[in-house]
C-alpha cells in the first residue's frame, strides 16, 4: 500500500475537487432503457433526479449521468436521443444539488450541451478514441475529464481483449490518451484516468489490473475505478449472478481499489459503498509504508 498523492481537480464552473484525502464516491445514474445494472429503472427524468438527490444525501461526492449503455454488446445511441435522456436530468440535478455533476459520454455535442446545462466533468469511456473532437469541447469549456481505457466499441469489445502484458499495455494506451488530450488543449491538471475494469478485458485481465492498481500512479494523475456490479465479479464465485446480486462482490473490489490508491470509486449503491470506502480509508491511515 503506497501513500496516495493528493490532487486539486479544477471543474468547469470554477470549483475544484480535492482528491486524495479521502476516497470520493461517484454515484451512477443510468437513464438508458437497456442498462445492465438496473434494467431502465431511471428512464423517467423525475425518477432519475430524485435518485441523484438521494445519492447525494447518501454520501455521493459526484453524480455521473449517462444516456447510452456501454455494456458489452450494446448498440450506439443517436446524439439527439442521448440528449433527450440526459439534459432534463442534469438540469434538474444542477438546480437541486451542490455536488458536481458528470456527463458520461464520448460524444462532443452531448458533452457540450451537458456542460452548458450544469455538468462540470466529462466521463469518456473511450479515452478520446471514439470522438477525438471531444477534447476540443472539454478544453473550450475548461471542464475536467475522465479518460478511461478500452478497445473497440461496446458491441464487440471482447474481440480486442488480447494482451501480452495487460498492465503495461493499458498504461501505454492511457498515456496516449493523456498526450492527445493535452495536445488538444486540455490542461493536465484537469485529467483523471480510469483503467477500465471489464472494458475490453476478460476477467483475468481485470483482476490483474485491479491487483496492480498501484502501478497506475506512475501516470501522475488521479485514479477513478469502476467495479460496480460488473460481470468479472462472478468469476471467483462460480456462479452467474445477475447484476443486482453482485453488491457484496462489488464491496470487495471497492475496498481493494481504495487500499491500492483509487481517488474516486464509481458505484451504484452509494450508501453501502460509502461505508466500504470510509472503512478502507481508515485502514489506509494506519499503514506504515
Amino acid at each position: 500500500m503506497h501513500p496516495r498523492r493528493r490532487f486539486s481537480l479544477p471543474l468547469a464552473d470554477g470549483r475544484t475537487l480535492a482528491l486524495g484525502e479521502r476516497t470520493l464516491i461517484m454515484g451512477i445514474i443510468n437513464t438508458t432503457p437497456d442498462s445492465f445494472s438496473d434494467g431502465g429503472r431511471l428512464t423517467d427524468p423525475q425518477r432519475a433526479i430524485d435518485a441523484g438527490v438521494q445519492m447525494a444525501a447518501d454520501g455521493a461526492d459526484v453524480i455521473d449521468v449517462g444516456g447510452e449503455s456501454t455494456r458489452p454488446g450494446a448498440d450506439a445511441v443517436a446524439d439527439k436521443d442521448e440528449l433527450r435522456r440526459v439534459l432534463p436530468v442534469i438540469e434538474g440535478l444542477a438546480a437541486r444539488l451542490t455536488v458536481p455533476i458528470s456527463i458520461d459520454t464520448y460524444k462532443p455535442s452531448v458533452a457540450d450541451a451537458a456542460l452548458g446545462a450544469g455538468a462540470t466533468l466529462v466521463n469518456d469511456i473511450s479515452g478520446l478514441r471514439y470522438a477525438p473532437d471531444l477534447a476540443t469541447v472539454v478544453a473550450r469549456r475548461r471542464a475536467a475529464i475522465v479518460l478511461m481505457h478500452t478497445r473497440g466499441r461496446s458491441r464487440e469489445m471482447y474481440k480486442d481483449a488480447v494482451y501480452n502484458e495487460v498492465v503495461d499495455e493499458v498504461l501505454d494506451e492511457l498515456r496516449e490518451s493523456v498526450a492527445f488530450a493535452t495536445g488538444a488543449g486540455v490542461a493536465l491538471e484537469r485529467i483523471v484516468i480510469d483503467p477500465g475494469l471489464g472494458f475490453a478485458k476478460e476477467a483475468v485481465h481485470t483482476y490483474e489490473v485491479l491487483a496492480r492498481l498501484d502501478e497506475f500512479s506512475e501516470l501522475g494523475r488521479p485514479l477513478l475505478v469502476g467495479p460496480s456490479r460488473k460481470r468479472f465479479l462472478n468469476r471467483p464465485l462460480g456462479a452467474d449472478l445477475p447484476a443486482a446480486e453482485r453488491e457484496w462482490a462489488t464491496a470487495a473490489a471497492v475496498a481493494a481499489a481504495v487500499l491500492a490508491g483509487a481517488h474516486i470509486v464509481r458505484v451504484h449503491a452509494v450508501r453501502e459503498m460509502t461505508q466500504v470506502a470510509r472503512v478502507s480509508d481508515e485502514i489506509r491511515k494506519y499503514h506504515r509504508g
